[in-house]
C-alpha cells in the first residue's frame, strides 16, 4: 500500500490526471454566454424593471389611485400619494417604487384593476447609488417609454394583466377587455 502511494507520488499520477481534465475542457465549446457581447432574450412574462403604463389616449399614467398595489406589496416598496387638484378631483401626486426592496413577485401587476403597472422584460439596469434605483412617477413613465421603444414585437401584452387560469367573471372589465398595445402607434403619439 505504501509502495503504491510512493510510486503514484513519484510519477505524479494525480497531477497528470488533473491536467488531462483541464486539457479536455479547454477543447470543448464553453457552456456560458459571454454576457456583454451575447445577450439573452428574456422569456415572455419575465419580471424586470418596473414601469407605469402610459394611457395611449391621454398620454399620462393609467393609475386610478385605488392603492391595491401598495396594499398587496409584501416588501412594502411602493409609495403612493393622492392629492386634490383645483377642481377638487383626486390626482396622483406621487408614485414611487424602491427597486432595491422589490422582490419582483408580480402581485402589484396582477391586482391592478386597470393594468397601470408592469414589470417589463428589461433586465439591464443598475445604479451607482441607491437613489438611482428609487423610481418616481416620471422615471416609471420613462421606463415604460424606453421599454416600448426597444421592444422587438409590434404588439405588447403582459402575461400578468390577465393571469392564466383566472375565470373571466373574476376579472375587472378593464382586464377583460384589455387589448395588446400597438407599439408603433404608441411611439408616434409620444414623439409628437
Amino acid at each position: 500500500m505504501k509502495i503504491q502511494k510512493l510510486i503514484r507520488d513519484v510519477l505524479l499520477v494525480e497531477w497528470f490526471r488533473g491536467l488531462s481534465v483541464t486539457f479536455r475542457t479547454m477543447l470543448k465549446k464553453p457552456v456560458t454566454r459571454l454576457y456583454p457581447h451575447v445577450k439573452r432574450q428574456p422569456f415572455p412574462g419575465f419580471r424586470g424593471r418596473q414601469a407605469l403604463v402610459r394611457d395611449p389616449d391621454k398620454l399620462k399614467e393609467r393609475c386610478i389611485m385605488c392603492l391595491r398595489c401598495k396594499t398587496v406589496c409584501p416588501s412594502n416598496c411602493i409609495k403612493v400619494e393622492v392629492g386634490k387638484d383645483e377642481n377638487n378631483a383626486r390626482v396622483l401626486k406621487e408614485y414611487s417604487i424602491d427597486a432595491t426592496r422589490c422582490i419582483y413577485c408580480g402581485y402589484c401587476v396582477e391586482v391592478c384593476p386597470v393594468n397601470a403597472l408592469v414589470l417589463t422584460e428589461e433586465y439591464e439596469y443598475l445604479g451607482d447609488k441607491r437613489s438611482d434605483l428609487l423610481f418616481n412617477k416620471d422615471k416609471l413613465l420613462s421606463n415604460w417609454d424606453d421599454f416600448l421603444a426597444n421592444y422587438p414585437g409590434e404588439f405588447y401584452f403582459n402575461k400578468f394583466w390577465r393571469p392564466p387560469g383566472m375565470p373571466e367573471k373574476m376579472l375587472t372589465p378593464q382586464k377583460r377587455n384589455e387589448k395588446p398595445i400597438e407599439i408603433k402607434k404608441k411611439n408616434e403619439e409620444i414623439a409628437s
